[in-house]
């Protein structure tokens, strides 16, 4: 098992979520304009692109337990990039950290993208939520009234009567 297909994989990671990130970018501007049925095709997009993470993080685990098995060295369940890199002689050492830094910094920006587009979508609901109330009818309150509280009535509205007349 050589290096070059796990670096490869690395790679595909890091194509696949730079795609995620054009694809968070553009769910950005149709959060601004309000277009829910582009975001919804771009969810389904998403949602095809995360699958093709998973599939292509279990292949990667798997090469990494078969260069691992091949080099002697001691192997987990899921092995990380990291524990790859001690286990690797220090020529692909370089390369394997390159991959792993421009993964790395990919996958932080797609999660910041990502932040803010779930604090644009709260602000959205935040105003829609305000529209409405804004125009629903207010019910009757179900509280009592302040003089209610105090134990003052008003007279205006008991009638009077003389029981003694």
């Amino acid at each position: 098992m050589s290096i070059e297909a796990i670096l490869s994989i690395l790679d595909n990671l890091e194509k696949l979520h730079k795609s995620l990130l054009r694809i968070a970018h553009d769910k950005t501007a149709l959060i601004k304009s309000g277009d829910v049925q582009g975001i919804d095709a771009l969810l389904k997009e998403e949602q095809a692109h995360l699958a093709a993470i998973v599939q292509m993080e279990k292949e990667r685990q798997q090469k990494v337990i078969g260069y691992m098995n091949g080099q002697g060295s001691p192997v987990s369940m899921n092995p990380t990039v990291s524990e790859l890199i001690e286990a690797t002689p220090e020529p692909d050492k370089q390369r394997l950290r390159e991959a792993k830094d421009r993964l790395l910094h990919a996958i932080h920006e797609l999660k910041w993208q990502n932040d803010l587009n779930q604090k644009l979508t709260y602000q959205s609901l935040q105003f829609v939520n305000l529209s409405l109330d804004m125009v629903r009818p207010r019910p009757e309150s179900a509280n009592y009234s302040k003089n209610e509280i105090e134990g003052k009535k008003e007279v205006k509205d008991i009638p009077s009567f003389d029981s003694q007349a």
